[in-house]
C-alpha cells in the first residue's frame, strides 16, 4: 500500500512539473515540431510487437495507417501546413500501406487484401496526380506553350 502511494504521488508530481513546465513555454517548441512523434511512436510499437511475435498480424493495418500519417505530418510541421493542400492524399495512401503490409507479412491473408491496397494506392495516385494538376497544372501548361511556341518560332523548315 505505501509503494502505491508514493507511485501515485511521483506521477502526480511528474504531471504537475510537466504542466508547469509547459505554461512556462518550455516545452512550446518541441511540441510545435514534435508532437508527430505521438502518432509515430504507436504505430512503431505496433510493428515491433509484431514481429516479436507478441501480436497477430492483423495490427500491421493500423501501424501502417499511423507510421504513413506521422510522417505527413512532420512534412506539414516542418515545411508548413499549406502543404497539406497537395498531401491530403496520404491519408488514403496510408490505409493502402497497412493493407499491403498485412498482405505482405500474413501468409494467410486473402488476396482481396491485395486487391483492396492497390485499389487505395491507385485512387490516392489520381487524387495527387489530380491535387497537382489543378493547383500547377497551369504553370505546366504555360510552361509547355512557351516551349511548343519558341519551336514553331525557330524551326528552320518553315511549313506556312
Amino acid at each position: 500500500m505505501t509503494n502505491n502511494r508514493y507511485s501515485i504521488g511521483l506521477i502526480i508530481v511528474a504531471v504537475g512539473v510537466v504542466l508547469l513546465l509547459g505554461k512556462l513555454g518550455v516545452f512550446g517548441f518541441f511540441w510545435d515540431v514534435f508532437w508527430p512523434v505521438f502518432v509515430l511512436a504507436p504505430g512503431l510499437l505496433l510493428h515491433a510487437l509484431y514481429f516479436s511475435r507478441v501480436l497477430p498480424s492483423g495490427v500491421l493495418i493500423p501501424g501502417g495507417i499511423l507510421v504513413t500519417n506521422s510522417i505527413i505530418f512532420f512534412l506539414c510541421t516542418i515545411f508548413s501546413w499549406n502543404l497539406m493542400a497537395y498531401l491530403w492524399p496520404g491519408f488514403i495512401f496510408a490505409v493502402a500501406v497497412g493493407l499491403y503490409e498485412f498482405y505482405l507479412f500474413d501468409k494467410y491473408s486473402p488476396r482481396g487484401t491485395l486487391v483492396a491496397a492497390v485499389i487505395l494506392a491507385v485512387v490516392s495516385g489520381v487524387c495527387f496526380s489530380m491535387t497537382i494538376l489543378f493547383t500547377v497544372g497551369i504553370y505546366f501548361i504555360a510552361f509547355v506553350l512557351i516551349i511548343v511556341g519558341a519551336y514553331m518560332i525557330f524551326n528552320k523548315r518553315r511549313s506556312w
